[in-house]
């Protein structure tokens, strides 16, 4: 009669080992994300004139202007100088959130699934 399990040389311990491992570093990965999310980035373009603070969910909660930046005659810049600061933070807390994450999965795999593991 065949072993339950069909893994020949107690191949079941390593695997629950294995298994424990990976619900390990979902429970950091969820508190990693969770503090991600709780993470503000500010990032200023034009001298410091404009900054921009994005939250880990990639939104911006604020904005801040240097009334010098203000020019009725060149708004323009004044909208260039904003997206850059927020192109800018968004770059930030991306990288912010890759390094996180990196910590945890060893940098294996992307951040699918479970860091690019197949479970």
């Amino acid at each position: 009669m065949a072993k339950r399990g069909g893994f020949p040389g107690g191949m079941p311990g390593n695997m629950n080992n294995l298994m424990k491992q990976a619900q390990k570093m979902q429970r950091q990965m969820e508190e990693a994300s969770k503090e991600i999310e709780e993470k503000e980035i500010t990032a200023a373009a034009g001298g410091g004139v404009v900054e921009v603070t994005v939250s880990g969910k990639k939104e911006v909660t604020k904005i801040k202007i240097d009334p010098e930046a203000v020019d009725p005659d060149d708004v323009e810049m004044l909208e260039d100088l904003i997206m850059a600061a927020t192109n800018e933070a968004l770059r930030q807390m991306d990288e912010y959130s890759q390094q996180s994450m990196s910590k945890i999965t060893g940098g294996i795999g992307g951040m699918g699934g479970l860091g690019g593991l197949p479970f």
